[in-house]
């Protein structure tokens, strides 16, 4: 039976991704009620269960994983397309969606508030994720992100800046724990680091492979919780030199091998957009002008 309400597709796309009927009707802003009628429904005119219902949410069957795999393929494409069509205009108004790992909105705030105060019509998304968001299918207009040169077709690539950190203690405690006279003194301290046992920055690696995993007692997947556990006197912690941070004591300047390359990724669709255009070079010189006074 041909499947004639997309609103109902939709709808179990968004259930099995978020696992609850609560979820999704946030997600869709109906309420809850539309979202059990329209999977009631789609389930019906099918002739299957596409879910099993538990007291945590939804969980989707065999047959159910089968038809959300098209229908995640289907919001993809119709996602890629209202980005396509919202980036064609030429006025500086709309939605500039800048995704970016954790820890940088120091560079990448100023820039936005100074781009939206030159252009009041333009609404600003900034979304922090380690995830990485497709610029094909519309999740956002520009990527910074950091490491290796990133390789998808049919994205424009360039430098931003080399990220950089250096290893700091807070004064509290130095006074409790005293400070690191050599690499070797390392293995005695205690030590705030990612959440990820996989940490992928070049510094996280470089430090799980001179301490014992216990000696790093705090665990945070947010930068600024990071932070202010160093600041707090938990342990000493790997923070980016820029600003800098005149509160804190730096135990290891910055090396080489801990900086890792930042770059602004755009799609080859949306890169000549006047927003995008707009919002990287502000950037850009922002991002020169705050190295350069590093």
């Amino acid at each position: 039976m041909p499947l004639s309400n997309w609103d109902e597709v939709r709808t179990a796309y968004q259930v099995a991704r978020v696992g609850t009927v609560s979820g999704a009707a946030e997600v869709l802003g109906v309420h809850h009620a539309t979202v059990i009628r329209h999977v009631d429904a789609l389930e019906e005119r099918l002739g299957v269960k596409l879910f099993q219902r538990h007291a945590r949410g939804y969980t989707p069957t065999e047959a159910g994983r089968e038809l959300l795999t098209v229908a995640q393929a289907t919001d993809d494409q119709f996602s890629q397309l209202a980005a396509r069509l919202s980036g064609a205009g030429s006025a500086m108004k709309g939605e500039l969606i800048v995704t970016s790992l954790p820890g940088l909105s120091v560079l990448v705030t100023p820039t936005l508030a100074r781009l939206q105060a030159a252009h009041p019509d333009l609404t600003v998304r900034y979304v922090t994720d380690t995830r990485l968001f497709r610029l094909e299918y519309g999740e956002a207009h520009v990527a910074i992100r950091a490491g290796a040169k990133p390789q998808e077709p049919d994205n424009v690539v360039q430098p931003l800046a080399e990220f950089r950190v250096a290893l700091y203690a807070s004064h509290a405690y130095a006074d409790t724990h005293g400070l690191p006279q050599s690499e070797g003194d390392l293995a005695s301290h205690r030590f705030i680091a990612s959440e990820s046992e996989e940490a992928r920055a070049p510094f996280y690696r470089w430090l799980t492979g001179r301490v014992s995993s216990d000696r790093i007692v705090f665990r945070s997947n947010d930068a600024e919780a990071r932070a202010d556990a160093v600041a707090a006197g938990v342990g000493l912690g790997f923070l980016p030199v820029l600003p800098p941070r005149t509160d804190l004591i730096e135990v290891l300047p910055p090396r080489a091998e801990w900086a890792s390359m930042l770059w602004l990724v755009t799609h080859v669709d949306l890169h000549r957009t006047p927003k995008v255009q707009a919002f990287l070079t502000a950037l850009k010189e922002d991002a020169r002008a705050t190295c350069d006074g590093g």
